[in-house]
């Protein structure tokens, strides 16, 4: 709704108040996709299946340049208008959403710890049957059992606790990887389109056919390296996917600085940074959702991406728009080399505190705060 008003906007204020609204909603999804994921996918394939569906916006994000070609096309609509269009098709793509939300079961875990347990028991048997049918009844064993006691609500005071005196070093690494990836993905594709036309004399509407090799890089990552983090393991793919990442952004910022780098050069290297960057960024979802106790997963991802976004979504916007408004190519490059530092930093948080989360299951990570004995 907050997206399709925004294509109404009659002034600049309205604009900013409804993507505020926009953003908010947005917010929201995150807990609610990614405490899903973890909840509903089997520990040996979690850590692949949320990077490649975290790793799906890049998608949406090719819908959207390739949307933006025809509807910022002066030729096809008036400028006035065209940007409403956009909004006017990204918010109808969202209502599609309300429909599969049918189908996709609720978290047997979620419905445990709210006193629902007929229900988890029917979505369990329904996985269970259907998993039967496709492969057979192969269970090896009695699985490790846990006794609840159903707690329907804490209150941020109770996460703030659990957080800081039960996890401080987890609580430490999360921030860390949410806020830089933020910081860099942020600063990067927010001022991606000012650098294209204020550098490189790109005409706004053809935008579009830069935006989408940097989509694909941003989609390809996630999906390519996903396996590996189940495999090789959460610490080492991290840390690389951060690292490297951190380097090649430095790196391209001193080749923008020199001016040796074309349009299409530097599209090029952002499509084989973010490669690596965006899988990082997803596993930084993934290590929230799974760091922290069963209660606290959806307020704690919500935490998270709150102060990551606050802390790095605001100021690396800001700081590049300032740095590109100046004009200078050298100024620009700090802040480049910036973003590459905090990559590093963020990886050497990650060989430092280990989560050994691979192909366990949640309760084994962090046991339920409801857990009985």
């Amino acid at each position: 709704m907050a997206t399709l008003a925004t294509g109404l906007s009659w002034n600049f204020w309205s604009f900013a108040v409804f993507r505020a609204l926009t953003g908010a909603g947005i917010g929201g999804e995150y807990a609610a996709v990614n405490s899903a994921i973890d909840e509903l996918i089997p520990a040996r394939r979690r850590g692949f299946a949320a990077l490649a569906i975290n790793g799906s916006f890049w998608i949406g994000a090719a819908l959207g340049a390739l949307t933006s070609l025809v509807v910022l096309d002066p030729g096809i609509f008036p400028i006035a208008i065209g940007w409403r269009f956009a909004f006017a098709l990204g918010g109808a793509m969202a209502f599609v959403i309300l429909f599969i939300r049918r189908v996709v079961p609720e978290s047997p875990r979620w419905l445990m710890t709210h006193g629902r347990p007929e229900e988890a028991e029917r979505i369990v048997s329904k996985i269970e049957a259907g998993v039967a049918r496709r492969h057979g009844d192969g269970a090896d064993g009695e699985p490790a059992r846990i006794a609840l006691r159903p707690r329907r609500h804490r209150s941020f005071i109770a996460l703030g606790s659990t957080l800081l005196l039960h996890y401080p070093q987890r609580t430490v690494l999360s921030l860390a990887l949410m806020a830089t990836q933020a910081f860099c993905y942020n600063a990067i594709f927010f001022t991606y389109a000012l650098i294209l036309t204020r550098f490189y004399g790109v005409a706004p509407a053809s935008i579009g056919w830069f935006m989408l090799p940097f989509a694909l890089g941003n989609f390809l990552g996630p999906l390519l390296l996903g396996p590996f983090f189940d495999s090789v393991g959460r610490k080492p793919m991290i840390a690389a996917t951060y690292g490297i990442s951190g380097v090649l952004m430095a790196l391209t910022g001193w080749l923008f600085a020199l001016g040796v780098l074309s349009a299409a050069q530097q599209t090029a290297a952002w499509m084989v940074i973010f490669f690596f960057a965006s899988a990082g960024a997803s596993a930084a979802y993934l290590t929230v959702s799974e760091c922290f106790p069963l209660e606290t997963r959806a307020m704690a991802i919500a935490l998270f991406y709150a102060f990551g976004t606050g802390i790095g979504g605001i100021a690396g916007p800001a700081i590049f728009g300032a740095l590109i408004e100046n004009g200078a190519r050298d100024r620009l490059m700090w802040g480049y080399l910036f973003g590459g530092v905090l990559m590093l930093l963020a990886a050497g948080v990650e060989l430092l505190i280990v989560v050994a989360a691979e192909c366990r299951p949640l309760e084994s990570v962090a046991p339920p705060l409801s857990a009985i004995g």
